[in-house]
């Protein structure tokens, strides 16, 4: 357990139910006059504020009794009971690796013996996985300890301790409509609503509320696990609209399950995120959301190959390196494969998986022309024999120096719903979170939140939603940095840089304008004879031997 830190700066100020903190954000502006490239910086005074009170929070899954529903579900039983299990290589704990709010860290600054990093999660007040509370719809009938043993992911003896605990949970009935997910999925079926279009989102609606009355819970997320499905034409008069698509739900017409849900969570307040490929979020589903102001998300739980790949190519054409050519190939055996051996199924997440490069590409014109960018071939083949466990090959080829040739080859084996729960949870707790953050600037003082389309997600996302006309980023790195320095501003904290200049000058440098807490400077560079040192959220102050180091006490000195 990290220890807890504390912000002392001028523009940080920390009150029963708030931290609210000033945050001067700088950026760039290019033009062209006259033909000739202008460079303008930018910088905009921002107010963030932060509830403090983290609420009970309730997770509804789409797709409960599937393998992510019911292994995210027994991960959290296991971490919250403390369980351990044997296995043939030892003894295994519960945790909560792959997540990246709950076993990662970030560098918060700089202390007397270095960078000082804390978890990711303690940056700000936020649920803990151990405190979510779960409930959900699935369209067979299954409870929770059944579909766990069906699913084959987790060890046996792990599967006995949930069991009596699992065992009590049951999916409640949930939205099947055949025609958009494989005809193979219909021996599953067994617990799914009757009904017109508009009964079945009255009732979604009704479970969603009876479980927030039920369980205690301040709030409600809902999160889609379900299915693949195939992807909606966007047709005008039916989907491109809120009121349309509204008309269309009453009248029966062409709606997907996953925008059914979708509507339901909006009308009922609740955000809702796509974790499959589909084209859930139709315009008249983001114009709901907006009028609203409801958070969405998605789409398309990125855990694997993919994460992989915006990690690889961002490298490649980062270094100069023109990637001509990139082929995927799957193989899997779950439920999931089961589904995407139907063709349009597989279409879905075909678009999904080839579109992350494309940003990556567009970013430099010195290898790539408007139109060009690198053939991307992805296959998925259906081998119930490997289960949840994906094979993963990857080929990369790029041309380097002089008509050179570079490739790369990489085998991958995923387990696949072990990585996506992580991310579940992450873009649960995540998306609760952003739920308390609202902010100003001095031109437009009165305090808003975040876009209905919650594009900070895109770290945990395939294809990630953005808001119409913004920027797509697919880099795992941006993503990354986006999540962290965005948690940074709610603290008054710059964002992280990673020049680290105070240790490339030939001379130290002046001291900073910088105070501990007893009034003493600490200087960059230590002194002969360092002062008693002194404690600060819970690291010592005090210099010692070896390069300068910056101190790790904060303020808000610009």
């Amino acid at each position: 357990m990290a220890e807890p830190f504390l912000v002392e700066s001028p523009n940080v100020t920390y009150s029963k139910d708030f931290i609210e903190a000033k945050y001067t954000y700088s950026t760039v502006h290019v033009c062209k006059e006259n033909g000739v490239t202008k460079v303008r910086p930018c910088s905009t005074r921002f107010t963030f504020r932060t509830g403090r009170q983290v609420p009970r929070l309730g997770v509804m899954l789409v797709g409960w009794g599937g393998n992510n529903g019911t292994t995210v579900t027994a991960a959290v039983l296991a971490n919250k009971l403390g369980l351990s299990w044997m296995t043939k290589t030892g003894r295994k704990k519960a945790n909560y690796y792959g997540s990246l709010l709950q076993a990662s860290t970030v560098c918060l600054g700089t202390g007397p013996s270095g960078d000082v990093y804390v978890p990711f999660r303690d940056l700000l007040p936020m649920v803990h996985p151990n405190d979510i509370v779960f409930d959900g719809w699935d369209i067979s009938s299954l409870n929770l300890a059944e579909a766990m043993k069906r699913a084959e992911v987790l060890e046996w003896p792990l599967q006995e301790q949930l069991w009596p605990h699992m065992e009590k949970m049951k999916p409640r009935p949930s939205i099947y409509i055949p025609e958009f997910i494989a005809a193979n999925q219909e021996e599953r079926a067994d617990n799914v609503l009757r009904g017109s279009m508009a009964e079945q989102v009255e009732q979604i609606r009704r479970d969603i509320r009876d479980f927030k009355e039920s369980s205690g819970v301040d709030k409600v997320i809902v999160l889609w696990t379900a299915n693949t499905e195939r992807f909606c034409d966007i047709v005008p008069g039916l989907n491109d609209t809120a009121d349309n698509l509204l008309r269309a739900i009453e009248r029966g017409l062409e709606v997907s399950p996953s925008t059914l849900f979708a509507v339901a969570s909006i009308l009922e307040g609740c955000a809702y995120i796509n974790g499959s490929p589909q084209n859930t979020f139709v315009p008249g589903a983001v114009e709901l959301a907006a009028q609203r102001r409801v958070f969405i998300g998605g789409d398309d739980f990125k855990s694997g190959q993919t994460k992989l790949k915006s990690v690889l190519v961002d490298f490649l054409v980062g270094a100069g390196l023109k990637t001509k050519s990139i082929v995927s190939y799957n193989h899997l055996g779950n439920n999931d494969g089961k589904n995407l051996s139907a063709p349009q199924q597989f279409r879905s997440k075909e678009i999904s998986k080839s579109n992350v490069v494309d940003d990556t590409v567009q970013a430099n014109p010195i290898l790539y022309g408007p139109q060009d960018k690198p053939d991307h071939c992805v296959v998925i083949k259906y081998v119930p024999y490997v289960g949840d466990s994906k094979r993963a090959l990857d080929e990369y080829t790029s041309e380097i120096m002089m008509g050179g040739t570079n490739t790369i080859v990489i085998h991958n084996t995923c387990e696949d719903s072990l990585l996506a729960s992580p991310i579940i949870l992450d873009l649960a707790i995540l998306t609760e979170l952003c739920q308390r953050i609202t902010f100003c600037t001095e031109a437009d003082p009165e305090f808003q939140g975040f876009h209905s389309v919650l594009s900070i997600l895109a770290f945990l996302c395939k294809a990630p939603l953005v808001p119409e006309g913004t920027p797509v980023v697919n880099a795992l790195f941006r993503q990354r940095s986006c999540i962290e320095n965005i948690l940074r501003a709610c603290l008054g904290l710059p964002p992280q840089n990673h020049m680290l200049l105070e240790h490339k000058m030939q001379r130290p440098a002046p001291s900073p304008k910088r105070a501990c807490p007893g009034g003493a400077a600490c200087p960059l560079v230590p002194k002969k004879s360092p002062a008693a040192p002194a404690q600060l959220n819970g690291h010592p102050c005090a210099p010692r031997p070896g390069p300068p180091r910056a101190p790790l006490h904060i303020d808000g000195a610009d």
